[in-house]
């Protein structure tokens, strides 16, 4: 079975208008908002005036029955009615199954601030979103609205519960702010693997973290365990029993010291 394509799975978006309102049907406004938005076009101004630009001819090529487009007070007008969750959920589902499901995916989780949503003169705070961001893929796989009041650690709990699970897993990737028992633990029990950033927030997990690497770049520099012997092929005495010899390596004062038994 193919995997569908972007416009067959925003057909799946439930329609917000009745019946007696849709005068341009739901699958060729999306087209055109995609197209509007891959062109740069961030306001239904200058999504509507792609009619304009491009001609009647680019409406039938979107799948609309006419040589028109939408204007723009009927692109804002249904833009707000778009039931935003399920509109989320059919492209993660349809990002989903656009990678090879046995691939481990890195995925980063990172806040930040949609643009042009802040208004210094009104003092309103910026809209907050928590994204899932797969860098191979370039795609975001699922995000959170946080409130100002939320704690981003907190909302990433709640993130990793809508984040599909794949069978090759994921590594997800973050700042310290994510470096929380909880989050950690709601990544292992999503079968998950993490590497997350370490800084001043957990001084006592900083200074083993530190003492574990050096440890292990001076592990590096030992030397091989001397007096290693080979086992010699030799039959044991007519209804003797032959104890097996083992070489053990201890390690004791930060040298590595060859005992065989």
């Amino acid at each position: 079975m193919s995997n569908p394509c972007l416009l067959a799975a925003l057909a799946t978006v439930p329609d917000p208008r009745s019946r007696q309102g849709r005068s341009f049907p739901f699958p060729p406004i999306f087209a055109l908002l995609v197209v509007g938005v891959l062109l740069g076009r961030r306001l239904p101004g200058a999504i509507a005036q792609l009619a304009d630009e491009y001609g009647g001819d680019f409406a039938l090529l979107l799948g609309f029955p006419r040589r028109r487009l939408p204007t723009t007070s009927t692109l804002s007008k249904l833009l707000p009615r778009i039931d935003v969750l399920e509109l989320e959920a059919v492209l993660r589902n349809w990002i989903a199954t656009r990678l090879s499901p046995d691939d481990t995916l890195v995925v980063n989780v990172d806040g930040t601030c949609v643009r042009g949503s802040a208004h210094r003169s009104a003092q309103r705070p910026g809209v907050h979103l928590l994204p899932a961001f797969a860098p191979r893929v370039q795609a975001v796989l699922a995000q959170l609205r946080v409130d100002t009041k939320t704690n981003e650690h907190k909302a990433a709990l709640e993130l990793l519960n809508i984040l599909p699970s794949r069978r090759g897993g994921c590594i997800v990737t973050g700042d310290a702010m994510f470096t929380q028992t909880e989050v950690c633990q709601a990544i292992r029990d999503r079968n998950d693997d993490y590497a997350l950033v370490v800084k001043g927030n957990q001084p006592a997990l900083a200074v083993d973290t530190d003492a574990g690497l050096a440890f292990a770049a001076q592990a590096a520099t030992f030397p091989p365990p001397k007096g290693a012997c080979r086992r010699r092929n030799r039959r044991p005495a007519h209804g003797s029993r032959e104890q097996p010899r083992r070489d053990t390596v201890e390690l004791s004062t930060g040298r590595w010291r060859a005992r065989r038994s």
